[in-house]
């Protein structure tokens, strides 16, 4: 099992950036994807960004591209969101998870292939 912690959330302006990042403990972190996902209130939880567990593989969804970059440092157990040029519509809770299969090399974007969820970490952006 493994246990994921998010921080960096807080409330920006537009046009903002934060940073976003989410530490595993447990099981060896290394081997497995990782996602980000978010959840407005009253919205259904939506895909973010991902990337494989070597790293060399990503994805972004439509609404983020261009404006977030998810890496890893898997000597820290350590997965980043980093969000610029932030807007109203980022603001919800954001989640990070691991995929459900080790040695993925791809960057999936649906929301059960993952688990291990985090807490969450707040995110608002003020217009």
């Amino acid at each position: 099992q493994v246990q994921l912690v998010e921080s960096g959330g807080g409330s920006v302006q537009a046009g903002g950036s934060l940073r976003l990042s989410c530490a595993a403990s447990g099981r060896t972190f290394t081997y497995y994807g990782m996602g980000w996902f978010r959840q407005a209130p009253g919205k259904e939880r939506e895909f973010v960004a991902a990337i494989s567990w070597s790293g060399l593989s990503t994805s972004y969804a439509d609404s983020v591209k261009d404006r977030f970059t998810i890496s890893r440092d898997n000597a820290k157990n350590t997965v980043y969101l980093q969000m610029n040029s932030l807007k109203p519509e980022d603001t919800a809770v954001y989640y990070c998870a691991t995929n459900r299969a080790a040695y993925s090399g791809s960057a999936y974007t649906a929301d059960d292939l993952y688990t291990n969820w985090g807490q969450g970490t707040q995110v608002s952006v003020s217009s």
